[in-house]
C-alpha cells in the first residue's frame, strides 16, 4: 500500500510500534509517522485506537468546523 501511494505522489500516515520495524525504510519524509514506543501490542493499539480518534475529530472539524461537536 505504501509503494502504491508513493507511485501516486500521496502522503503517507504510518500506525506503527515496536520501532516501526521495515515500514520505515519506506517512509519519507513528508509522510506522518505515529510510531508506539511500546513493547506491547495491547498498549500500541490502545495508542493507535486514540491517535484514529484525534484524527477523525480533525476532519471532522476541517469539514463541519464547530457544528461537528453537535
Amino acid at each position: 500500500a505504501v509503494k502504491a501511494a508513493k507511485q501516486r505522489d500521496m502522503t503517507v500516515v504510518a500506525l506503527t510500534g515496536k520501532g516501526g520495524g521495515k515500514l520505515n525504510e519506506l517512509l519519507a519524509e513528508e509522510d506522518v509517522h505515529i510510531c508506539v514506543p511500546a513493547g506491547r501490542t495491547a498498549r500500541i493499539q490502545e495508542v493507535h485506537l486514540l491517535a484514529i480518534h484525534a484524527l477523525c475529530d480533525g476532519v471532522d472539524w476541517s469539514l463541519m468546523g464547530d457544528s461537528a461537536d453537535e
